[in-house]
């Protein structure tokens, strides 16, 4: 048991000291780790130039900061440099065994040059330079040894020593100092030492810097604190910080513009105090330093202070319009709902609800039984209630009551004309308040709609509207007494959206999601889209359709790069837009689940992830700063990139027209941040989107001449100057002017040649036309040769076929005569049965005359002359055949039928075909090839 009250006890301790880390609200600070300067974790000092650019004596080298870029200088020697300091154009450096100058190029860039080179063997043996001070045309670098006094204009030096050795040295409005250890105070005249002080207080602790009052010196000492010096006698300054600071190390202390005073210690991070020495505020690693280890500190023009710690950088905005609360333990949690009741800071989280007095140091504190998600605060009839995940409850002073524990809450909104009841959006619906005996109370839950119901409005006629970021838009009529709804209608467009929100505004109820903002037309229950405040989105990136309404009657918007308000015009019923540039990734807020409360006329409070910030409003306004090119850089193909002159205009080889322009507005705001827009002449006929990137890079440019020009803005205001370069990339060696020259002897050659080929071509071509022309002329002859033989060889074919036909008619002739003969032979025949001896000399005569033999001859001597050759080819081809196979051969070339060869071989037509068939086989043909078609080819 009293292990764990124990462990209660140290639990509760260890939350009360982690919430007394966002207890009180700071001013905006911006983290540079080593990741973001690419540096050592070590910042020794800190200066700035009259461009505005931030230089650190940092563990690696010197560092540079323009409010855009870091760029790291290795020290000549690659030691650590300690100290730094900006004079005019010039940043003094001190390291190991060495000091000197930077000063920044044409191209951007910085030179060192060595002044401790000059006195070489003054330097003494193992000497660091810590710090450097300007003083008229003098700067003094001192070492932990001595000091060395380097006239600027007549580049001699003067050193001063001390016997025991130098722990620092400082400057006031009119003299320089240094204190040696157990000696005390020294000041520095006509270039002498002086002692001012030998208090033992002095002796025996270390001074960490000595600033000029009316009356004398005020001495902040390393464990001691403030003493003032006034006519020799040292005097305690009490502060209120007094006794944190003697229970650690003071490392650093500045005195800021204001008279306040920064004090960096070794382990407990940074006091700023008052001028009278009150605490104004304690910021620490847990409150958002890099580190509780403060090195060096340094107050900007723009009066933000700097902080060198023992792991990174940090930049504190002391003048700015927005202080944070930040919660880096993660004990507080996201920031969804906050209001400011009865006095009481109330701030809902995803860990609980916690409150403080407002405007106090007072820890946050969890209000009991609260802890878990709060969605929502509000405060109706004089009564506080929480939407939380357990439920609702109401809030009296630092204590909680669950009213309704059945279902999570969302929001609340009050019924039209009935005071005493309250709508709930739940989990799983809409439910009903009333307050009965001066008591809230729950009543019912609505029948006939259980979607969850985050965003919902209701008007005078009792009709509810309902945004689900997955379901849609839906309206609901519900019963006079609010027990149900009738069924209810689910809106096709405008369509549901990711981070999508509903509200009412100046009387009308607003739905947003990525495709813009819509306004509900109460005549036709329609949503229509508000061009005005749609232009929102389209102008920046959505991130949110959440939507709030603060009591001022503005309704507040989020997207990528801005919050915006909208207010009502005091001279007519337009809504006046507002901007304020403060980006999603900045103010850090959850996407959805933003939150805006105001908390006075002005005073704004936002949640974000890991706390909140308070903004105000009626004092945004900000220094006009300038615009300025800070590089320039070109690269061949594949090659690495080189600086240019800013100061000169450019001129360009043509393989080095890549381009790159580096830009800046060397401010260090945290959650306001220029935008650029830039313009190159010659390339562009418009600027470019407005945009945070302070680079651009142009490629593989024509040969011409260029003009860029970069303007910015800085929180919606328009910088009064434009950053201007000219340039040009020249033409390549081949479209030089001289190139052209060369080309134009060239072509002339060249022309000449080609005159000179082509008119030998044309000559050879007009011989070979000539050659040609013969040639055709002389085929054009054996053509017509051709044709006359070809004609001659018709005429021969036409000669052999008349033969042909001839011999065919003296065939038939033949042996029609015979047929005539044998058919008057036949009549005789049988006439001369009686023995006429006339009768059978005719008949002696007839047969003499229709002799074969005799036909054959004539035929034969006909056919060699018609188709000379024919019977010797086919006997060659066929020794076998006879003479009477011949003779059929030879009928069968003149095509006769087997009806027409009978009678020239006196026998039927029967034997013809046996005639044929025989000479087929003597002749040995093959079964598909015809006797007549084979005779015929011979």
């Amino acid at each position: 048991m009293l292990l764990n009250k124990l462990s209660r006890y140290f639990s509760f301790a260890l939350m009360l000291n982690f919430l007394w880390s966002f207890s009180q609200e700071l001013p905006p600070i911006i983290k540079y780790t080593t990741s973001n300067y690419e540096g050592g974790n070590q910042n020794w000092m800190i200066s700035q130039d009259k461009n505005q650019y931030i230089y650190f004596a940092n563990h690696e080298g010197l560092l540079a900061f323009n409010g855009s870029n870091w760029s790291l200088n290795k020290s000549p020697n690659e030691t650590i440099i300690r100290s730094v300091k900006v004079v005019n154009d010039k940043i003094y450096t001190g390291c190991y065994m060495e000091f000197g100058f930077w000063k920044r190029q044409d191209d951007g860039k910085l030179k060192y040059t060595s002044l401790s080179k000059t006195i070489k063997s003054k330097i003494l043996n193992d000497e660091i330079f810590w710090n450097i001070i300007n003083y008229d045309q003098w700067v003094v670098f001192q070492s932990l040894n001595r000091i060395y006094i380097y006239d600027s204009q007549t580049g001699f030096f003067k050193i001063i020593a001390s016997k025991r050795g130098i722990t620092k040295s400082y400057q006031t409005n009119n003299s320089i100092y240094f204190q040696s250890l157990n000696e005390g105070l020294y000041e520095i005249e006509s270039g002498m030492s002086k002692l001012v002080s030998d208090s033992e207080i002095l002796k025996k602790n270390r001074i960490v810097n000595v600033f000029s009052i009316d009356e004398g010196l005020l001495v902040e000492t390393e464990f001691s604190g403030f003493y003032t010096l006034i006519n020799n006698v040292l005097s305690k300054f009490s502060t209120d910080a007094d006794s944190e600071l003697e229970s650690t190390s003071i490392y650093s202390c500045i005195r800021i513009s204001d008279g306040s005073f920064a004090i960096g210690t070794v382990s407990n991070g940074v006091f700023i105090l008052t001028r009278g020495g009150k605490v104004k505020y304690h910021i620490t690693q847990i409150k958002g330093l890099s580190n509780n280890t403060a090195l060096s500190l340094f107050e900007d023009v723009d009066k933000n202070l700097w902080v060198g710690s023992d792991n990174g950088i940090n930049c504190i905005n002391l003048q700015s319009q927005i202080h944070s609360c930040t919660d880096d333990t993660g004990n507080l949690g996201t920031v969804y709902a906050s209001k400011l009741y009865r006095g009481k800071l109330y701030i809902g989280t995803n860990q609980g609800l916690f409150y403080k007095n407002y405007k106090s140091d007072e820890v946050f504190k969890l209000i009991n039984g609260t802890k878990g998600q709060v969605w929502s605060l509000f405060e109706y009839d004089g009564t506080l209630f929480c939407g939380h995940d357990s439920g609702t409850f109401i809030i009296e002073d630092n204590s909680a009551k669950n009213i309704f524990p059945t279902s999570g809450t969302w929001k609340f909104e009050p019924v039209p004309n009935q005071k005493s009841l309250l709508l709930q959006g739940n989990y799983y619906g809409i439910s009903v308040l009333t307050k009965i005996n001066n008591q809230w109370v729950f009543r019912n839950k609505i029948k006939g709609f259980d979607y969850s119901s985050r965003f919902f409005e209701i008007n005078s006629a009792l009709e509810v509207y309902v945004s689900h970021e997955n379901q849609g838009l839906f309206r609901l009529k519900l019963d006079n007494k609010l027990f149900k709804t009738n069924p209810f209608i689910s809106y096709s467009f405008p369509e549901k959206g990711r981070n999508s929100g509903l509200v009412k505004f100046n009387n009308s109820i607003y739905y947003a999601y990525k495709d813009g903002i819509f306004k509900l037309n109460t005549k036709t229950k329609q949503f229509e889209k508000d061009k005005l405040m749609s232009s929102v989105f389209e102008k920046d990136e959505y991130t949110s359709g959440k939507m709030i309404v603060d009591n001022s009657n503005k309704i507040w918007l989020f997207s990528k790069n801005h919050i915006h308000y909208f207010s009502l015009s005091k001279l007519s019923n337009q809504l006046k837009q507002n901007v304020i540039p403060i980006s999603a990734s900045l103010s850090n807020a959850m996407p959805g689940y933003e939150n805006i409360d105001q908390i006075s006329d002005f005073d704004y409070l936002i949640g974000t992830t890991d706390g909140y910030y308070i903004l105000n409003i009626n004092d945004l306004s900000f220094k006009n700063y300038k615009v300025s090119i800070a590089e320039i850089a070109t690269n061949k193909l594949n090659e690495s990139f080189v600086n240019n002159s800013i100061q000169k205009d450019g001129n360009f080889k043509y393989s080095e027209n890549n381009i790159t322009f580096s830009y800046t507005v060397p401010e260090y705001n945290k959650y306001i941040k220029a935008e650029y827009q830039y313009l190159l002449e010659g390339f562009q006929d418009e600027w470019s989107q407005w945009s945070t990137k302070p680079t651009v890079n142009f490629k593989n440019l024509s040969p011409g001449d260029y003009v860029f020009k970069v303007r910015a803005k800085f929180a919606n205001s328009y910088l009064d100057n434009t950053a201007v370069y000219s340039f040009t990339v020249l033409k390549p060696f081949y479209a030089t002017n001289f190139a052209i020259f060369i080309y134009i002897i060239l072509l002339l050659i060249i022309s000449n040649y080609i005159h000179i080929a082509y008119k030998k071509y044309y000559h050879n071509q007009r011989e070979k036309l000539i050659e040609e022309n013969n040639l055709l002329l002389e085929i054009k002859e054996l053509e017509m040769e051709q044709q006359l033989m070809k004609l001659e060889n018709e005429q021969l074919s036409q000669d052999v076929d008349m033969k042909n036909r001839e011999l065919a008619v003296t065939s038939m002739t033949l042996n029609s005569k015979n047929e005539l003969l044998t058919f008057i032979k036949e009549d005789l025949k049988k006439t001369s049965e009686n023995g006429d001896s006339s009768v059978k000399s005719v008949i002696r005569t007839i047969n003499k005359n229709i002799t074969e033999e005799d036909s054959w001859k004539v035929f034969k001597e006909a056919f060699d002359n018609a188709d000379k050759d024919f019977l010797k080819k086919i006997k060659q081809a066929h020794q076998l055949l006879t003479p009477n196979d011949l003779r059929l051969c030879a009928y069968l070339r003149l095509n006769l039928s087997s009806k027409e060869i009978a009678p020239l071989l006196n026998i039927s037509v029967r034997s013809v075909e046996i005639k044929r068939y025989r000479l087929r086989k003597k002749m040995d043909l093959p079964h598909e090839q015809g006797l007549v078609e084979y005779i015929l080819s011979v």
